[in-house]
């Protein structure tokens, strides 16, 4: 599975989910081919928003570039924001009930990407059972770029208070999961989910 990391900043985030449910329900906008799931991360203290297509493959996320392209062009930049990055990642973790999500933690390692594998091991047998364990945590995803070492754990949560109560346990697992894989962290933010569907639940 693949992902496309699109980065927005500035906007109208009221406006943009609104205009994008209306559009999904009429029919107007509808997932591309390949397309299994959208997930929309809300900052908005930093007025920034992220916007995550998962693909089932490379090759399908790369042939609907130019379709987010014009679906982007129709959207005013005042309501959608500027767009600041994409970037393409290798889904290594999906675990859980996507559309349950109200919040979500992203922490960001940095290592060598000889190290990637290894440490993902180690994650997955032991972080992730440990944090899927914690009281309204409804998922985990891990994205790994493999060109510079990166990886990006996103943590689900059912509601604010859930993650906030979460925080003192996350911060141990963190660490942890950075000391396994011989990466440092480079960043933890919170964010809002205002988006998260399935493909199937979008086309429905």
């Amino acid at each position: 599975m693949w992902v496309r990391v699109a980065t927005f900043e500035g906007g109208d985030a009221e406006k943009l989910n609104k205009l994008m449910d209306e559009r999904m329900s009429s029919g107007e906008m509808t997932p591309p081919d390949g397309m299994g799931s959208v997930l929309v991360l809300d900052n908005k203290d930093a007025k920034k928003r992220k916007f995550l297509a998962f693909f089932d493959s490379r090759e399908a996320l790369e042939a609907a570039e130019a379709g987010f392209d014009r679906q982007g062009d129709t959207i005013p930049e005042e309501i959608r924001g500027k767009r600041t990055s994409v970037h393409y990642y290798d889904v290594v973790i999906y675990d859980g009930d996507l559309e349950a999500a109200k919040t979500a933690r992203v922490s960001v390692l940095e290592g060598s990407p000889e190290s990637i594998d290894a440490g993902l091991d180690k994650t997955r047998g032991d972080t992730l059972p440990k944090v899927r364990a914690i009281d309204g945590n409804v998922g985990a995803i891990g994205l790994a770029d493999r060109d510079n070492g990166r990886v990006s754990i996103i943590t689900l949560w059912d509601s604010a208070d859930s993650m906030r109560a979460s925080s003192q346990t996350a911060d141990q697992l963190r660490q942890r999961t950075a000391d396994m894989s011989e990466q440092k962290i480079a960043s933890v933010a919170l964010y809002d989910v205002s988006t998260a569907r399935t493909a199937a639940s979008a086309r429905a």
